[in-house]
């Protein structure tokens, strides 16, 4: 009687969906067909909202056809998704603007049977608050780099991320757990051939969707790995010595671009950006200025298919690259608008 009862109201919330949001019925008009009351329809509405029946997207303002926005499409090759949030706003404001695009930007993107790549860190702390619910069939939410430290072996922020991603997209999980950073790259070496762990890379290289930020060493807002006990202070010098200005799913980069040649990376756990190329939609989001130098580093790594940053990231990244290929972005758009 109860499953009856629950395919019933199932079948009316569907319904006046329908003839609300497509048909463009007065709420009044959907209560009268249903034989239900104007509050009984709006509370159907809702739960379609909540459940992820009913999405609604809204573009933001300026968004992807900005001016700056352009100028960082046309350089790097990338979708921008641009949050407008100004100069003098709070770093909470600026975080929570972006965090607000990412999660739509994600929500958007996966699709079912998507297997979809998430790195830990502050970033996808401030995004999963934000996430709505969308239900998906046989869809995959695949951890892609390790998460324990000396400090902290439960790794109890990594199972958060991944928690609140697996409710919004009624979606399994797969954990990789290894350490952020092995202690020797012959450890990281002999754990690659368990066959565990090959299990988990082998979906690595199934992952439809990934989404992370792009952490940076003295940033305003603090990366996790660098002040959550992963590396030590020995770390910090040699990160300091081979160039070291940031790092995508624990794999730490140069200003370049480059992340050949630096030791702690024979340690690293996380996805190489050769390894991130295999997948197709690669949502990177930041949204603190002073990262800037560290996105021109993942940009320049090609890690990043679509950018999800505020407007003063933004334009502090145009600041860093060089005059003559901002020179060459805006001959480009000029030519697309001819």
């Amino acid at each position: 009687m109860e499953g009856k009862i629950m395919h019933e109201r199932y079948e009316d919330m569907h319904e006046a969906c329908v003839r609300y949001y497509v048909q463009d019925e007065t709420m009044e008009s959907i209560a009268r067909h249903l034989k239900l009351s104007r509050s009984s329809v709006s509370r159907l509405l809702a739960e379609a909202r909540s459940t992820g029946m009913v999405r609604i997207t809204v573009e933001a303002p300026g968004g992807s056809s900005s001016p700056v926005a352009r100028s960082v499409s046309a350089i790097f090759g990338v979708r921008v998704h641009l949050a407008q949030v100004g100069e003098a706003a709070s770093i909470a404001s600026r975080f929570e603007r972006v965090s607000r695009l990412a999660a739509a930007t994600l929500r958007n993107s996966v699709k079912d049977g998507d297997f979809i790549g998430v790195a830990w860190g502050v970033t996808l702390s401030n995004i999963v608050p934000y996430l709505e619910q969308r239900p998906l069939h046989d869809a995959t939410i695949v951890q892609m780099n390790g998460g324990t430290n000396f400090h902290d072996t439960s790794a109890r922020h990594v199972a958060a991320i991944l928690q609140a991603l697996s409710q919004t997209f009624d979606a399994r999980i797969v954990q990789f757990p290894v350490p952020a950073f092995f202690d020797y790259p012959e450890t990281k070496r002999a754990m690659w051939r368990e066959r565990s762990v090959q299990m988990v890379r082998n979906l690595h290289s199934k992952i439809d969707v990934a989404i992370f930020g792009v952490g940076g060493i003295g940033a305003r807002v603090p990366s996790y790995v660098y002040s959550a006990g992963f590396l030590d202070e020995d770390d910090a010098e040699k990160m300091h010595n081979d160039g070291v200005v940031g790092d995508v799913c624990t794999v730490l980069l140069r200003e370049d671009g480059s992340y050949h040649n630096i030791a702690l990376n024979e340690r690293a756990s996380g996805l190489t950006p050769h390894e991130l190329h295999r997948i197709p939609k690669r949502i990177g989001v930041v949204a603190d200025p002073s990262r800037a130098n560290a996105l021109l580093g993942a940009l320049r790594a090609r890690t990043i298919t679509d950018l999800v940053c505020d407007d003063t990231t933004a334009r502090d990244l145009l600041d860093l690259v060089d005059p003559e290929d901002r020179k060459a972005a805006r001959a480009a758009m000029a030519k697309d608008h001819s």
